[in-house]
């Protein structure tokens, strides 16, 4: 949101320096209404609601004899003291979402496996995968009925990675577990490969609407921006045929 709003200013100074002053005063103008309506809340919202809204009820789900629960990373945090590589604050919701599936799981009296899929994006020397099946094992689940997919770097390929395990396991019930706003990406990655798994949210955010422009606001609006550009993204690399084939690293 921010390099948008940089963008419009510069394109407005560079027009008035050509004495296109009529532009030059839209674009500085339209600049200060998307500030506005991102900061003080109106956009994210709805950028927000069209996101989230399909997820906002946590599905019953009918388990089967064989179940996946597919969790997906956020990232990972060095802590300073010590060095130890932890899940990110915003991880905390979909470990804890993952954790109570895969309990219901195990007390309907079926087979379950969390599938937790994430490399190491963040440079800080473990993966995703690693650590968050750390924080599963501390809440109770057995290290046995964890896999994990250290290799991933992004949604794209938590799909595509993850589609071997599922062939190898083949769960009758598949899970999903991400954030609200991030379920449609994942969902149509997930797809690309073949599978279609239930989606259940880890997370839910709202926006606090101001008089003021606030940062919490300018975030969610990258944070949904984000999401709509990788579901724009995904659309026009399918037109061009430039997505990868669904064959591709193991996937049938």
């Amino acid at each position: 949101m921010i390099l948008l709003l940089l963008v419009l200013c510069l394109a407005g100074y560079a027009l008035g320096r050509l004495r296109w002053r009529r532009c030059r005063w839209f674009l500085y103008g339209l600049a200060l209404v998307l500030f506005l309506s991102a900061g003080c809340g109106p956009l994210p919202a709805c950028l927000l609601d069209h996101l989230q809204a399909p997820y906002a009820k946590r599905p019953d789900i009918a388990w089967a004899s064989r179940n996946a629960i597919v969790l997906l990373g956020a990232g990972t945090t060095r802590v300073v003291e010590g060095g130890s590589v932890e899940p990110t604050l915003f991880a905390n919701g979909r470990m804890l979402e993952a954790y109570a599936l895969y309990h219901a799981c195990k007390q309907s009296g079926g087979d379950c496996k969390i599938v937790v899929s994430g490399g190491d994006a963040y440079r800080n020397g473990v993966s995703e995968a690693a650590s968050y099946a750390k924080v599963l094992q501390r809440l109770g689940a057995d290290g046995a009925d964890i896999q994990l997919d250290a290799r991933s770097m992004n949604t794209w390929q938590n799909a595509q990675f993850v589609r071997p395990l599922i062939d190898a396991y083949a769960p009758q019930r598949l899970v999903l577990v991400t954030s609200a706003t991030h379920l449609d990406r994942a969902l149509i990655f997930f797809a690309h490969f073949g599978m279609h798994p239930i989606p259940v949210r880890g997370d839910y955010v709202d926006i606090r609407p101001t008089w003021i422009p606030n940062s919490l606001n300018l975030v969610l609006t990258d944070l949904a921006l984000h999401e709509y550009m990788g579901l724009a993204t995904y659309h026009v690399y399918d037109a061009m045929g430039w997505n990868a084939p669904p064959s591709r690293n193991g996937a049938p």
